[in-house]
């Protein structure tokens, strides 16, 4: 093909996050010495059919024209905190990858697998060190990779809802200060803890964004306390592991009932509480909807795995 007549693909990433029932896509642009701007947000009901439901995109949004990535959604991968073994660089992959067999739902050979390494302290040695190492079944992998080859689509690469949790969390972060943050989905709730733009540790929590959604007024106070018992022990538990960063802040994803946690949490924990808003960090003019605090928790993780960094 000339090279006038390829088609033109646009900056950034357009994300694509099984949901549930449906397709949500978030496409997001980075400009240096601006804020990332959210440039498209569409959700789209799966059906019976992944293939036939991402070739309507395809027609409907262009989306041959994006560098695409899909966001794994809960029980399609495991992420484990592990530490390496002692070996060469170029060997640790492997070596991890029979480290944790036996954490494994699967054959370890079977496992697509990456390593993030957790920074540690500065002045202590490389033994201490920690990676998390994300592992899914390639036999999990297969459908999604098929659904996107079967509609003719790029598919560039495959992100998981910590590390987009990770990319948001990161907008946030003041200069040598920890963030944490709390978010609601379908699987449930997620708290991370960030600094530098690393994550440094998770908890999940059962506590899936439908229970805050319908909530009766006499459970709300059992809730408001499980939630606030679990980021409490989350808060003593880094501070044990990381006492070398200091964590100010727990930013709260937008709820119904939002404001009545985020007071909860405020009276429970010592570190300041807020409800996180989008709109401090992401432009998003032609998107009005995107104020809304619910489209914000509904979004949060897709618009995150579209802020993973663009490659060349």
């Amino acid at each position: 093909m000339l090279p006038f007549l390829c088609p033109k693909v646009h900056d950034g990433w357009m994300a694509v996050a099984y949901v549930a029932g449906r397709f949500d896509l978030a496409h997001v642009r980075r400009l240096p010495g601006r804020k990332p701007e959210v440039l498209l947000l569409h959700s789209r009901s799966r059906g019976d059919d992944d293939t036939a439901v991402l070739r309507a995109l395809r027609k409907d949004l262009g989306l041959a024209n994006y560098r695409c990535t899909v966001l794994l959604g809960a029980g399609e991968y495991q992420m484990l905190q592990v530490e390496p073994p002692e070996v060469p660089a170029e060997e640790r992959r492997e070596a991890v990858r029979w480290r944790i067999k036996d954490m494994l739902h699967y054959p370890a050979e079977s496992a697509n697998l990456d390593l993030l390494e957790i920074p540690a302290e500065p002045g202590v040695s490389a033994r201490a060190r920690q990676v998390w190492a994300i592992a899914a079944d390639r036999a999990l992998l297969v459908p999604h990779v098929a659904a996107f080859d079967g509609a003719k689509l790029p598919l560039a690469a495959i992100d998981i809802p910590e590390l987009a949790q990770r990319n948001i969390a990161a907008l946030f972060e003041e200069e040598n200060l920890g963030l944490a943050m709390l978010s609601f989905d379908e699987a449930g709730s997620m708290l991370s803890f960030t600094y530098g733009g690393e994550l440094y540790a998770l908890r999940r929590i059962d506590a899936p964004l439908s229970l805050f959604i319908n909530v009766e007024a006499g459970q709300r106070e059992a809730l408001f306390e499980r939630v606030a018992l679990e980021a409490q022990r989350s808060l003593d538990n880094f501070d044990r592991q990381f006492g070398h960063i200091r964590v100010n802040q727990l930013l709260v994803a937008p709820l119904p009932e939002g404001s009545a946690l985020v007071g909860y949490l405020r009276e429970f924990l010592s570190v300041l509480v807020a409800e996180l808003d989008l709109a401090a960090v992401l432009d998003f003019p032609s998107l009005p909807e995107l104020a809304l605090p619910l489209r914000q928790t509904q979004y949060l993780k897709v618009i995150g795995a579209a802020l993973r960094e663009t490659v060349n």
